[in-house]
């Protein structure tokens, strides 16, 4: 199946596009089909694809597909942090930990705030005086169902049928 985004081809059963991560389930063969939610294996896939990605859209699927990931490989590799002797216990990072996680999550989190048409800059409400208000927001805001169609963050990552 062509990528209507990058016109790279891919085999006719995916879901998402190998080369831009752009969402291939909205349309097959000319029929409109539901699209499939990302799975658990290709959000992790396109968080890495997308290290450094900060401009682009990102589905609440692909989101808290990598919220999990994120919460496992953190204790996960805290652990092997500790080994060496490179985690901090004041901040409850370790160097892995945080080049390994925090970074694609910073990126996602703009991805998906782009997806509800906000800026990806309101993630600094983390870094605020009072970080219970701050996080419930982000929250409620990454529960929020995609913006139909284009917005100007980009074209919509999950493409409606109309029915």
């Amino acid at each position: 199946m062509k990528c209507p985004q990058c016109g790279n081809d891919n085999p006719v059963r995916m879901l998402i596009c190998g080369l831009c991560g752009t969402s291939l389930g909205a349309y097959t063969a000319g029929v409109s089909t539901p699209q499939g939610m990302v799975s658990f294996p290709d959000a992790i896939r396109l968080g890495f694809q997308h290290y450094f990605d900060f401009r682009s859209r990102s589905t609440r699927a692909e989101y808290w597909w990598w919220v999990l990931f994120g919460v496992l490989a953190n204790v996960i590799l805290s652990v092997v942090d500790m080994m060496p002797g490179t985690y901090n216990w004041e901040t409850g990072y370790g160097l892995l930990s945080l080049l390994g996680t925090f970074i694609p999550a910073l990126a996602l989190g703009a991805r998906r705030l782009h997806d509800i048409n906000r800026t990806g800059w309101w993630q600094l409400m983390y870094f605020g005086a009072f970080f219970i208000v701050p996080v419930i927001v982000l929250i409620v805001w990454a529960i929020k169902p995609s913006d139909e169609g284009t917005n100007k963050h980009g074209p919509a990552t999950r493409h409606h049928t109309s029915q």
